[in-house]
């Protein structure tokens, strides 16, 4: 049932329950299929709200801070699976404590922190924690460098020149993430990479972690590869296969609503002012960038066509997006839908410029619009002093 954005306040983050079933029914069968355990990256998708019924589809979830850990361990009842480019030493304990799966940045923070675990693991034989170490292949196709792991001087992962030929004692795993957004085409020349510098340390290790960025859930992506891939890995090696997707959970599951506070004539250039802000509520779209598809629009301006610059209502002056075009006119008070705003959206919003947050709802099946939770002075006020 289409959604009645009559039920919904602007702006509004708004999640499709069905949409997102459908995408977990799927990575549902692919871990199957594949034998591996495919599990949530908060950072990508962190809706608690939600967890529920991402918890029907998978067994776990992933967290690189201690924020993200509580989260998991609150709405999903699991220990974390745990990276981090670092830890802080008063937080440690606490982070076993609540992992099940740690994996270290470097050599000197293994190092730095092996007798922590040791003693826990020791102490807690029944909740004993597997560590690994992430490994830098050096090879990834990801086109923004602010996105890419393995560029030169890259802070993420080690490389092969600083590890020794036998894995260092008391670690088990190997962890990689050198995708974004990618198809399992991509996945499989970075695996024949993965597997040139580090297949004899793949042998001795119990568990790879392939890291997200496989995006299986967008039209297109060869599945069936990633089965094959997966399974030709885990049988080559003897090991267990771990996925951890973030964009792919929530891929296509749900919009942005905003409306149109005024439009004005800019030196001849149409702008309609919105209630959303591109840097405050949509970063990725400056950032990666990339423009965002609006529904019912003209993605890229057409002649004879209404045709508007739209802008977000902080101060910033690069806060905005163009141009679309319409069929008609825009009015103040004209909704415009973003579309596939459900992934590192709510993850990465601010408050900047004392912009409130947008509200967040779901949209249930049976055609009910469900407020879960709405932002106003207190959310600016609490991330001050």
């Amino acid at each position: 049932m289409p959604i009645d954005y009559t039920q919904v306040p602007s702006p509004c983050f708004v999640l499709e329950e069905a949409l997102l079933r459908k995408n977990l029914q799927l990575i549902d069968s692919v871990q199957k299929a594949a034998g591996c355990k495919i599990i949530l990256a908060l950072k990508g998708f962190s809706m608690y709200s939600a967890f529920p019924i991402v918890k029907e589809y998978l067994s776990g979830a992933t967290a690189s801070s201690l924020n993200e850990i509580k989260l998991i361990n609150d709405y999903f009842g699991y220990r974390s699976h745990t990276y981090a480019p670092a830890y802080l030493d008063q937080e440690f304990g606490e982070v076993l404590e609540r992992s099940s799966h740690i994996t270290f940045n470097s050599l000197g923070q293994w190092e730095r922190f092996r007798e922590r675990v040791e003693q826990f693991n020791k102490q807690h034989p029944d909740r004993r924690i597997s560590c690994g170490m992430r490994v830098n292949p050096q090879y990834s196709e990801v086109a923004t460098d602010m996105y890419n792991p393995c560029v030169p001087g890259s802070r993420l992962g080690v490389t092969r020149d600083q590890l020794p030929d036998q894995m260092p004692e008391g670690l088990e795993g190997i962890h990689f993430h050198t995708l974004c957004e990618n198809d399992s085409t991509t996945l499989e020349r970075t695996l024949e990479a993965l597997e040139a510098r580090f297949g004899d340390l793949l042998h001795q290790a119990r568990w790879l972690n392939m890291g997200g960025g496989h995006l299986m859930t967008r039209q297109g992506y060869d599945i069936d590869l990633l089965i094959k891939l997966v399974k030709q890995i885990r049988e080559k090696y003897n090991l267990e296969v771990i996925l951890e997707p973030g964009s792919a959970i929530a891929w296509r599951t749900g919009v942005l609503v905003s409306t149109v506070l005024d439009v004005l004539d800019s030196q001849g250039i149409q702008v309609a002012i919105l209630d959303t802000s591109f840097a405050a509520h949509m970063p990725d779209t400056l950032e990666m960038p990339y423009k965002p598809y609006i529904s019912g629009a003209y993605h890229e301006p057409q002649a004879g066509k209404p045709t508007y610059r739209l802008g977000g209502m902080t101060c910033l002056a690069g806060d905005f997006m163009g141009d679309y075009s319409f069929d008609q006119p825009l009015r103040v008070g004209d909704r415009l839908v973003f579309e596939d705003m459900i992934h590192y959206t709510m993850v990465k919003t601010t408050t900047f410029n004392g912009v409130n947050l947008p509200s967040i709802g779901i949209w249930k099946p049976d055609g009910i619009f469900h407020l879960v939770r709405s932002y106003g002075y207190e959310s600016f006020k609490d991330r001050l002093s």
